[in-house]
């Protein structure tokens, strides 16, 4: 099977969630199972960690895992019975009393801030539309209908335009969070993230359970757009959830965002997942529109690490061959890519990991050589080779399991487990040793490889050298 760059995640749910679908999905391609937090008690969500870890690869280690979870998503919390608002209609959105009518009543836990001038209410997806007329105190609002329709208990909430003072997590998120650390996610991922403070409620509670998981900010709410540079620059990577995102901004500006961040994601060299309806129509039928498939290219163009499937495998009717669209239409794109065309000091901080990093991908690409290996125990090395995007192959070899899970979602990594090893003299030795057991190259085929020094110390990549198969 030829290896993807652009990696593979798909959700977990009712229609994938037996071994033999999720270990056919393994064997089509994908590198990672989302499980999505905000569905199921305890107990539920432990059976599919329990499910994913029975699963096993070439290395003996079960897929990577992402915990995503629900974070702050405002619902209708009670009203009126068979409300319908129609044009013009007036009412109040308010979150601290009982609906009637005058009022909707929304999810509690936050505050209403400073209103932007011609701010709206979204309900169910944008469905029905409220412009802000006024803020009445901290906890409501009077406003305006401008779509009308069917108005229940239960449907989505957005805000833009209105600033909300909520905390990053719920108590439901804090459970979950405590689930993930405790089943020993490789990912995490923070919903509805607003800016880089987000992620220190999220550090603390790692931290004081002497956890080490990296964590994803979901880019969905409007403030998030205000504070791109910072969430980027603090958090370990990025997820472009347009479900949300599409309501929180007009629909027209999603794909001009989600290049923006790509780009800024690809230059700070953080891990970017470009998510939802990738393949809705899959979810009912066995083949995707050409909508779709363009769409896919478009972001695996744009240089996307991963793409997540949700709805379309959780729920769908044809988990199985979701990805093996996904995979046939990223092994096609990536044939076509000039990859030396796109491999430049991008993002250049003059670290000597990163001249190394980037002096690596150079050498490959000038002798034409096709494999890169990278000996690293926290990842370090293997990811600041990837943002370079090089068209030769990267073979992390590591010795630490979570740090290769942790590389299975790393755009053109491909991770491997080795034996611990604990000198800089080990290195030359080790290399050749993977070469020529796996029969990777020709005799006198040139490879590059690339670590630091000391062995097993975060961030010290200080050589690079080439080697010959034997």
């Amino acid at each position: 099977m030829v290896p993807n760059k652009t990696k593979i995640l798909a959700t977990i749910g009712p229609a994938c969630s037996n071994q033999t679908i999720l270990k056919k999905m393994v064997d089509l391609g994908v590198n990672a199972f989302r499980i999505n937090m905000s569905h199921g008690s305890v107990d539920d969500k432990k059976l599919l960690f329990n499910q994913l870890k029975k699963l096993s690869s070439d290395e003996d280690q079960h897929p990577t895992i992402l915990a995503d979870l629900a974070g702050p998503k405002i619902r209708i919390k009670s009203v009126k019975d068979g409300l319908i608002l129609n044009e013009n209609d007036k009412i109040i959105i308010a979150n601290d009393k009982d609906a009637d009518e005058e009022k909707i009543i929304v999810s509690s836990g936050f505050t209403f801030g400073k209103v932007s001038k011609g701010a709206r209410i979204l309900i169910n997806d944008g469905r029905v539309q409220l412009e802000v007329l006024k803020k009445i105190n901290p906890n409501s609002v009077q406003v305006k209908t401008l779509i009308g329709g069917s108005v229940e208990k239960g449907k989505g909430v957005n805000f833009p335009g209105i600033a909300l003072d909520m905390p990053p997590l719920t108590e439901q998120d804090y459970t979950d969070l405590s689930l993930a650390i405790e089943e020993e996610v490789d990912w995490i991922a923070l919903s509805f993230v607003r800016s880089a403070k987000d992620k220190e409620t999220v550090d603390s509670i790692l931290k004081d359970k002497g956890a080490s998981i990296p964590v994803i900010a979901k880019i969905e709410k409007w403030e998030a757009l205000e504070h791109l540079d910072k969430i980027i620059d603090t958090f370990d990577g990025v997820m472009v959830a347009r479900g949300d995102l599409g309501v929180e901004i007009p629909q027209e500006q999603v794909p001009l965002i989600q290049k923006k961040i790509i780009s800024m994601a690809n230059k700070s060299g953080k891990p970017v997942i470009i998510a939802t309806q990738l393949l809705e129509t899959m979810v009912e039928s066995p083949t995707p529109t050409r909508a779709e498939i363009s769409d896919i290219a478009n972001a695996i163009f744009d240089g996307t690490d991963a793409l997540l499937v949700t709805g379309e495998t959780a729920v769908g009717k044809f988990p199985d061959k979701v990805i093996e669209v996904l995979k046939k239409v990223i092994i096609e794109t990536e044939n076509t890519i000039d990859y030396s065309s796109i491999l430049q000091p991008i993002g250049h901080e003059h670290h000597t990991a990163d001249a190394i990093s980037n002096a690596t991908c150079q050498i490959a690409n000038d002798m034409n050589i096709n494999i890169i290996l990278s000996l690293t125990h926290s990842g370090s090395t293997a990811r600041m080779i990837a943002r370079y995007k090089p068209s030769a192959s990267i073979i992390a070899l590591t010795p630490v399991k979570k740090t290769y899970r942790q590389l299975s979602i790393i755009w053109g990594v491909t991770p491997k487990m080795i034996n611990e090893y604990s000198k800089s003299d080990d290195i030359p030795s080790v290399s050749a040793k993977f070469i020529d057991g796996n029969n990777i190259l020709n005799k006198e085929d040139k490879y590059v490889v690339t670590g630091g020094v000391p062995v097993g110390i975060a961030g010290t990549t200080n050589f690079v050298v080439v080697q010959k198969a034997k």
